[in-house]
């Protein structure tokens, strides 16, 4: 009944031709496979403005296609197209531009079309979470802009194929700005070119990107170098950070060695040493741009200074540089098809956090932690959102979906075989576009038992299985409620103290005991319910 109502529910949800043009692969973005972008952006600090192209190189993968989608948010304007030396026509429908191709282009041949655009891109309300641009001062009156747009959109400010099915394989990015300014973004920095009053900083990207993880960081900044010696040899590591910062900068950005010496143990060696690792300090809280996290936490520990978990240990590291700097695996490395799959990205970084503090802390104090964040879960509407309509799930992704993992790994009960997973993960899925059910099936297949009882009912449903149990003649007698149907899963308990296996679904087991004195295993996400 509780499913059937989610359905209904879902389907009651009123979805437009425009989420539709945004979250699904529609005949103007299918015909085409995106190889390569060139942004070439000029920013207007007096009035808030930006000026640019964009060179757009494809592969066509099906001829004989007559129109080319290209996402541009509102009130931005594109101005221009050429393909192959010959101007194109095109129209809007919001924030949609259709450029009308008008040439034979040939299965498998590469093409660029060159986009021109200008206008005043909107301005970010509640950096990250209400995307945009934000037009700041640092506290010496330099002027501080920055972009955080994965909710929005990338095209909130340039013109791209807006849909992370695909992704370049590489992508230049060159900024223009006043000449007392430093223009910060992804990869690394080619060159720079003085133009009078104007700075232009050339960078680039020798990984395959995501739209949102398009970094523009601008303010009076300085750079502190250095490096850290991993999996891969060398690996650099950029601080941007304000001018007036660079002592606080140097002493808490030690945490980046750390956090990489964690992941790396974990996750296997950080994905992009090509393109180096950077923070850079922006005015709102940060983001997982790729290869250059961006950083508001203001120098310290936890999260704004607060502990998410309750425990105390939340206070043993700063969020923002292990949360966003997690997402370089799960996010920029292993990057969803579609905003519905955002657990992909959230849950296992939510449950990194956990796993640095396992790595330097020890088990106890990553378990009080993950545990501890069970108090923020919700169970409002299921994680997985709704797909091909740009709508993703709920917060849940974030804490429910770390205990979830957590479970699993607890579920395996062998800790080389769980870091062997997410190693292997990274590896199998590397500098790729994903969905979730790819996810599932890749941990499905190398774990036992059946997971998938496990998705089912902590992604698809907000019910949290209830252990219900009773003492009948000298025996345990037990089973899961509040479950799907079908669901089956090992789970830990402790009879006077010693652990004990149980396989628990829908139906009544038992277990001989003599002893009343019962607990669940705390690793486990279930609620209890003795029936007398």
């Amino acid at each position: 009944i509780f499913l059937s109502l989610s359905f209904q529910l879902c389907g009651q949800q009123k979805f437009t031709k425009y989420d539709t043009l945004r979250g699904s692969i529609t005949p103007g973005r299918a015909w085409w496979d995106l190889v390569y972008y060139h942004l070439d952006v000029k920013v207007n600090i007096t009035d808030h403005t930006l000026d640019g192209n964009n060179v757009i190189g494809f592969k066509v993968r099906q001829e004989g296609q007559n129109m080319m989608q290209i996402d541009l948010q509102e009130p931005m304007v594109l101005s221009k197209a050429v393909l192959n030396n010959k101007e194109l026509k095109f129209v809007r429908d919001r924030d949609v531009y259709f450029l009308e191709i008008n040439q034979i282009l040939s299965k498998g041949t590469y093409h660029e079309v060159q986009v021109e655009f200008n206008g005043s891109p909107v301005i970010a309300k509640r950096p990250p979470w209400d995307g945009g641009l934000t037009w700041e001062k640092d506290e010496k009156g330099n002027d501080w802009i920055a972009n955080s747009n994965q909710g929005i959109g990338a095209s909130v400010w340039w013109p791209c194929k807006d849909h992370p099915e695909d992704e370049p394989d590489s992508m230049a990015i060159s900024i223009t700005v006043p000449g007392d300014l430093t223009a910060v973004s992804n990869g690394r920095l080619r060159s720079t070119e003085k133009k009078g009053d104007w700075t232009t900083y050339n960078w680039f990207v020798s990984s395959p990107i995501n739209n949102y993880g398009v970094n523009l960081s601008i303010g009076d900044y300085i750079h502190i170098p250095d490096r850290y010696i991993g999996e891969k040899g060398i690996l650099t590591c950029d601080y941007w950070v304000l001018r007036n910062n660079k002592k606080k900068a140097i002493k808490q950005f030690k945490q980046v060695a750390k956090m990489l010496e964690a992941f790396e143990h974990w996750f296997g060696p950080y994905p992009f040493y090509e393109d180096g690792f950077k923070l850079i300090e922006v005015p709102y809280l940060g983001m997982e741009h790729q290869s250059a996290v961006t950083y508001g936490n203001g120098y310290k520990n936890g999260y704004k200074q607060t502990d998410l978990s309750g425990t105390g240990w939340g206070m043993k590291f700063d969020f923002i540089i292990i949360h966003e700097s997690g997402h370089e695996w799960f996010a920029n490395n292993i990057t969803y098809k579609d905003v519905a799959d955002m657990w992909v990205h959230e849950s296992f970084t939510n449950y990194s956090e956990n796993l640095y503090l396992d790595f330097h802390y020890g088990k106890q104090a990553a378990q009080d932690y993950v545990i501890g964040c069970r108090a923020n879960i919700k169970n409002d509407i299921p994680i997985i959102g709704i797909h091909h309509v740009n709508k993703e799930g709920s917060g849940d992704m974030y804490y429910k979906g770390a205990n979830l993992l957590h479970m699993i790994r607890h579920i395996i009960n062998d800790d080389y075989k769980w870091r062997a997973v997410l190693r292997e993960m990274n590896t199998h899925f590397r500098h790729k576009t994903v969905t979730g059910n790819e996810i599932e099936s890749f941990m499905d297949e190398r774990v036992k038992p059946n997971l998938k009882p496990l998705f089912d009912q902590y992604l698809r449903t907000t019910k949290v299985p209830i252990f219900e149990y009773r003492y009948l003649k000298g025996k345990l007698n037990y089973r899961f409620t509040n479950t799907i149907k079908g669901f089956s899963m090992p789970l830990m308990v402790k009879i006077d103290g010693a652990p004990v296996w149980l396989t628990v679904d829908n139906s009544w087991r038992t277990f001989p005991t003599k002893s009343q004195n019962l607990e669940i295993d705390r690793n486990f996400y279930v609620g209890v319910h003795k029936v007398f």
